[in-house]
């Protein structure tokens, strides 16, 4: 089937939550799309695991597929969509894809944060577009300004809220006392969370979308593997409530920073107290939000729904509309090629920190635990005092410090005879 060159005809590879709300979106905007690029927006051809299934979209027979490898290789597909997740078979698909001259968008933030750099150089050797906003920040526009925008900007850290699962669970804590597990529950109900939400909680889907952002803001390449993560699940109410009498909130933060005198760059994801006047606080339920820094540009903040099909899927056609047009043109983007990036460890990093425990209440032991502090070098900021029965809590804040001096600190503090419980060791960011 010849092209008028008019008429982009989109293969797409998933039809999920994602891919079941990009099909409406482009038949609604057709039009719109068209009257502003002078492009027709086709979806004729859909690859899905179960043909059966009702995805509640109006397809036109013969559109739907099980042969997803068809589909990425048809002569007659201008552009591919990949919306099916995961690592294989996607990478296969989307290089065939690109060897096949097509551009290519996807929302696939595994396959990125681990083999991402290998796809940008199979899009550029053949000519053609791999676009991914969609992977990082669901609805957010934050790909595009860090290629484009931010380009010229010697960006220093980027970090954010990269999950609404998590955001939500702590948002419920912290305005609601909820426990960690019945706030959970509620997101699992909501739909928020997975029945196995290992990798939101644990900061595993977090880690992925910053080892992307670190990739693009710094052009270095950064994989999955490459990210520190500690999850929410050990957050406790006890938590919350010494942060927000301290004038913080708990948020799980994704962290990416780049030391401007060696370049090493440093990746985490863990929960962060940010203090209450810093904008990332007020960032509530499943809002993503993402704080980027440059030594020009100062400070710039993108807010808004990180997840869902609708969003997402409007970032996903925002890709396809500037793929297409690239496409009629000849002309296709490079995300250029990444330095190596020399990795700066979780322990070579520096922040505040919180450290609360519960102490025998008797004298000598105030002294005893601030003389563990001073051995490792970790001068204290802030302490505060409370009773709780025969026993006393302790909770501190220090000034900016090594990790593996802390975490020394933690260990030794542990031993003591005089300390009964260890409570909340909580990273303090944004200060």
């Amino acid at each position: 089937m010849a092209n008028d060159g008019k008429t982009i005809r989109i293969g797409l590879l998933g039809c999920g939550n994602v891919g079941g709300a990009l099909v409406p979106l482009v038949q609604r905007q057709a039009d719109a799309i068209e009257a502003r690029t002078g492009l027709r927006l086709d979806i004729t051809r859909v690859a899905v695991r179960n043909m059966s299934r009702d995805r509640g979209v109006t397809l036109a027979d013969g559109v739907l597929t099980r042969d997803a490898h068809a589909v990425a290789t048809d002569p007659d597909i201008d552009l591919v969509v990949e919306v099916i997740g995961g690592i294989e078979p996607a990478r296969e698909l989307i290089s065939a894809a690109l060897v096949a001259g097509k551009p290519v968008v996807t929302g696939n933030k595994e396959l990125l944060a681990n083999v991402g750099a290998e796809l940008f150089a199979t899009a550029d050797a053949n000519g053609v577009d791999l676009l991914f906003e969609a992977a990082v920040a669901g609805g957010i526009p934050l790909i595009r300004p860090l290629r484009e925008s931010l380009r010229g900007e010697p960006v220093t850290r980027v970090m954010g809220i990269l999950n609404g699962t998590t955001n939500y669970i702590l948002t419920k804590m912290s305005e609601e006392g909820a426990e960690y597990g019945e706030a959970l529950a509620e997101a699992q109900e909501l739909g928020y969370a997975e029945r196995d939400p290992t990798a939101d909680v644990e900061g595993y889907d977090a880690g992925a979308k910053a080892a992307i952002i670190a990739s693009i803001a710094f052009g270095a390449k950064v994989v999955a593997g490459d990210v520190y993560h500690e999850g929410i699940s050990g957050v406790t109410s006890a938590d919350i409530e010494v942060a927000r009498r301290l004038g913080y909130v708990v948020k799980l933060l994704g962290i990416a920073d780049r030391d401007p005198a060696t370049g090493d760059v440093a990746v985490r994801v863990h929960p962060s107290m940010v203090p209450v006047h810093h904008p990332l606080a007020s960032v509530r339920e499943s809002y993503n939000a993402v704080f980027v820094e440059g030594d020009a540009v100062g400070s710039l903040m993108f807010f808004g729904r990180g997840a869902g099909g609708a969003p997402t899927a409007s970032a996903v056609l925002g890709d396809v509309i500037d793929a297409a047009v690239n496409l009629s043109k000849g002309t296709h983007g490079t995300i250029g090629s990444f330095g190596k990036a020399t990795i700066r460890a979780i322990d070579e990093t520096s922040a505040e920190y919180l450290v609360s425990l519960d102490v025998a209440d008797q004298p000598g032991v105030l002294h005893a635990v601030t003389g563990v502090f001073a051995e490792h070098g970790v001068s204290i900021r802030a302490a505060e005092q409370e009773g709780i029965g025969a026993d006393a809590r302790l909770v501190f804040i220090t000034h900016q410090a090594r990790e593996a001096d802390v975490q020394a600190t933690v260990r030794d503090l542990r031993n003591l005879d005089v300390v009964h419980r260890f409570g909340g060791f909580i990273r303090v960011i944004g200060a």
